[in-house]
């Protein structure tokens, strides 16, 4: 869908890149190898959406990093649009029909913007698997995308959270907010 409003293929994996975890940082060169474009074609879209307000930048050293502009109008409805692209809206809805999940995190490639087709989900609660399962069947029959989910209480969750890499996890879901993010 997105890539059919957006003709560039470049624009589109630097929108999914930066709209998708609002945190991620990431430099030209390291962009056009980790998206296998050249850097050229890389700025010149990142320059489009830089001028454009979508994205700003700054500096560390001589290396000029870009990351998404979140006070920018568009920024809420653009990480919408990104999010239902990749199918996140529909791992927040397996969410909302769980029971007691604590946390939920995306973590892995999509956590970093880069759409691998498969959805790594840690859900830190207890709930029903076979109701789980049922829910994610389901949702990778809408998006297209496989889902891993991993289940943990909130013991094992604090043991292995360094392995996770949560700290370059999207949080989808925290019971303290009692919603969705």
């Amino acid at each position: 869908m997105l890539d059919s409003l957006i003709t560039s293929k470049t624009r589109v994996k630097l929108l999914l890149k930066f709209f998708l975890n609002p945190g991620t940082k990431a430099y030209l060169r390291g962009l056009a190898e980790e998206l296998g474009e050249s850097t050229n074609g890389v700025r010149v879209e990142l320059n489009r959406l830089t001028k454009a307000g979508l994205l700003e930048t700054s500096s560390d050293g001589r290396t000029k990093l870009y990351q998404a502009n979140v006070r920018h109008s568009l920024f809420p409805d653009l990480h919408s649009v990104v999010k239902k692209f990749l199918g996140i809206d529909k791992v927040e809805g397996i969410l909302a029909e769980l029971g007691t999940v604590e946390a939920a995190l995306i973590t892995g490639d999509y956590a970093q913007g880069n759409d691998s087709g498969i959805i790594d989900l840690v859900i830190v609660g207890q709930i029903q698997r076979d109701f789980l399962q049922h829910l994610i069947e389901k949702a990778e029959d809408a998006i297209n995308r496989k889902i891993r989910a991993l289940v943990l209480s909130q013991e094992e969750f604090n043991r292995l959270k360094d392995k996770l890499k949560v700290d370059k996890a999207l949080v989808v879901w925290t019971s303290d907010s009692s919603s969705k993010r």
